[in-house]
């Protein structure tokens, strides 16, 4: 028990960390009133309408206005009398008066619940994490290896090497979302039972969705859907219809549609009772055994063979959204994949940099008498191709970027160092530097390429993005996957000759852009800059004591130059204005916290963050 608090411990200061950060990130907290000391270690900040400051220890300042609070804070009266605040839910006591905007009770309220949450999942997971780090510890050593990246090359698949650091780096989240790892509705066990940072194994129920109840959408080889599952999924194929066959069915009539078990007994059985009822929808049906990964509902099919991963709808409250699977990703899934498929054959891959897990097929249910398009949110399901990313034969593994940033067993050290310091000696700042040269590289140039040449923006976040590493721990090609809700800048991809139908449905965010391309530069600088690589820099900087600037002059040279490299196939004036966006002016993301304490009455707050890459 003593060592759980201890964990319980370090999670709550994990959630004063994130929430500091955020406040002034948003500038919900005005950063120009925060005065730090000489060495630019310690802070002040005076409270609005009080007669006191809080007093923050350990807190420096980072590039992109990013505050790294280690230390204790302290509210200070002007009578001297301190006394720390040690709780989330204090913090926000204390400065909530001080805030830009006046939040509604229930909204702080709601935060408070979901941090409280978020941070007791967070404990959880970790207690669980100390027994799954002796195992990995033990079987690395048991076969006389350091390294866990070397142990896994040598005794695990590529797909169970890559799935296994998936689900073992699902632990510190969004970095900009301080309640991260809330699952608000489930118990400790249901959290436990599903989570990919639990090793979590879930089936998925086959079910029977009658074809006339049902639209779907693929990429153009995809030909026949029940041709496609059967070649996939060869033995549930079998059951499926056999069960299907023994009601006196005709399978041809049917198409299978897999079903999260938690989601089946939590929501489909009372949701679509009446569908089940009229015989519209069959929920008996072959089970399969599924890994979860980072995202938490796109599932590995625990099978030998590299099966198509399977994202679905789980109703579960997750990132202040009811996780739905809606008719505009299983559209544009497909639709954005074919496009990009053809883009890398034609750009030989970027220079080979550039990877994606194609979205086949998307299958969602849609009532053909009423034509209502709002149910089939929670009963769809889209299939990602994964053997071409999993079946390798250049040595190189797919590492998933968040996964970089979970502490190895042992040393409990960043697992970006077991790539770094091959030689097992701590690595020169000149080492750290070479090695985050080529990884920015590695992101920027096909990043870039493929947003300014064609007008695609690519979500490369932490938890999209795998990056395939070689041997030597050195950074070789991307690996994205999440198409979804990808946008497109209709007016350059249709200039190089292709076209991409957007999905149009009222209340929902379109996702292919004609007037305006800031919506693809945002989901661009938000994603693969701002959440990705400066995070990778600020890491690497924190644990090798790097100079404070140095890594973001490296990215700068890097970002540069894969504007140079796609200059003379850009139209200058387009590549002038991209140039400033995304080296000079302040970078756009989403205001997640005001978001969440303004109970998600507006989905597209944004604010701007300074450019760490800035020349001034």
């Amino acid at each position: 028990m003593d060592d759980f608090k201890t964990l319980i411990a370090y999670s709550r200061k994990n959630a004063m960390r994130r929430l500091v950060r955020c406040l002034f990130a948003e500038n919900i907290l005005d950063r120009r009133a925060l005065v730090f000391c000489a060495d630019g270690t310690q802070a002040t900040y005076p409270l609005k309408n009080a007669r006191g400051h809080l007093f923050f220890s350990h807190i420096t300042l980072a590039p992109a206005d990013t505050l790294i609070h280690d230390g204790e804070v302290v509210l200070v009266t002007d009578e001297g009398v301190r006394q720390v605040v040690d709780s989330h839910q204090d913090l926000l006591d204390v400065l909530r008066d001080s805030f830009d905007f006046a939040p509604t009770d229930e909204g702080v309220a709601g935060l408070k619940a979901d941090m409280e949450n978020s941070l007791m999942n967070d404990a959880h997971a970790r207690r669980h994490r100390q027994q799954w780090n002796a195992r990995l510890a033990q079987a690395s050593q048991g076969r006389g290896l350091a390294s866990l990246t070397d142990y896994l090359r040598q005794h695990a698949s590529t797909q169970d090497a890559a799935i296994l650091l998936d689900q073992w780096g699902s632990l510190e989240g969004h970095p900009y979302y301080p309640t991260w790892k809330s699952r608000p509705g489930l118990s400790d066990a249901e959290v436990e039972q599903l989570s990919p940072e639990f090793n979590a194994q879930v089936p998925l129920r086959i079910a029977a969705l009658r074809a006339d109840m049902a639209i779907s959408e693929s990429m153009p080889h995809v030909t026949d859907y029940l041709g496609w599952f059967a070649a996939n999924f060869p033995a549930h194929w079998e059951q499926w219809k056999t069960a299907l066959n023994d009601r006196g069915l005709d399978e041809k009539q049917w198409l299978p549609l897999p079903i999260h078990a938690w989601h089946l007994q939590a929501y489909v059985l009372k949701h679509f009772a009446a569908e089940i009822e009229q015989g519209i929808l069959i929920t008996d049906g072959p089970d399969i055994l599924t890994l979860p990964t980072m995202s938490y509902r796109t599932m590995m099919p625990a099978q030998q063979e590299a099966a198509p991963l399977i994202k679905l709808p789980i109703a579960v409250w997750m990132t202040s959204e009811l996780r739905s699977l809606q008719a505009k990703s299983i559209h544009m899934g497909p639709r954005i994949s074919t496009v990009i498929t053809q883009i890398l054959a034609a750009e030989n891959g970027f220079g080979q940099r550039l990877e994606i897990f194609p979205e086949e097929i998307g299958v969602r249910y849609r009532n053909a008498i009423t034509q209502d398009d709002a149910p089939g949110r929670h009963l769809s399901v889209v299939y990602r191709a994964s053997r071409q990313a999993f079946q390798r034969n250049d040595d190189c593994l797919p590492i998933t970027v968040a996964s970089l940033f979970t502490r190895l067993p042992g040393s409990a050290r960043p697992l970006f160092t077991d790539l770094i310091e091959r030689d097992g000696l701590r690595a020169s700042a000149r080492n750290v530097e070479d090695w985050f040269r080529q990884y920015a590289r590695v992101v920027t140039h096909p990043v870039v390429a493929i947003y300014l040449m064609y007008g695609i923006g690519l979500e490369a976040h932490q938890q999209n993005t795998m990056v395939l590493f070689s041997p030597d721990g050195k950074a070789r090609s991307l690996l994205i996957r999440d198409f979804g809700d990808g946008r497109t800048y209709a007016p350059l991809l249709e200039a190089r000759g292709y076209t991409l139908q957007p999905h149009v449905q009222p209340g929902i965010l379109p996702t292919v852009f004609v007037e305006d391309i800031e919506p693809v530069r945002m989901f661009v600088l938000d994603a693969a800059f701002l959440t990705h690589l400066h995070e990778v820099a600020l890491w690497l900087s924190t644990e090798y004591a790097l100079d404070d600037t140095r890594l973001w002059t490296v990215l700068r040279e890097e970002t540069e130059s894969a504007f140079e490299a796609v200059r003379d196939r850009v139209a200058a004036p387009l590549w002038e204005v991209e140039h400033q966006a995304f080296l000079e002016d302040p970078w756009p993301t989403r205001s997640l916290l005001r978001m969440h304490l303004l109970q998600y009455s507006n989905y597209r707050l944004q604010h701007t963050l300074t450019n760490p890459l800035a020349s001034a």
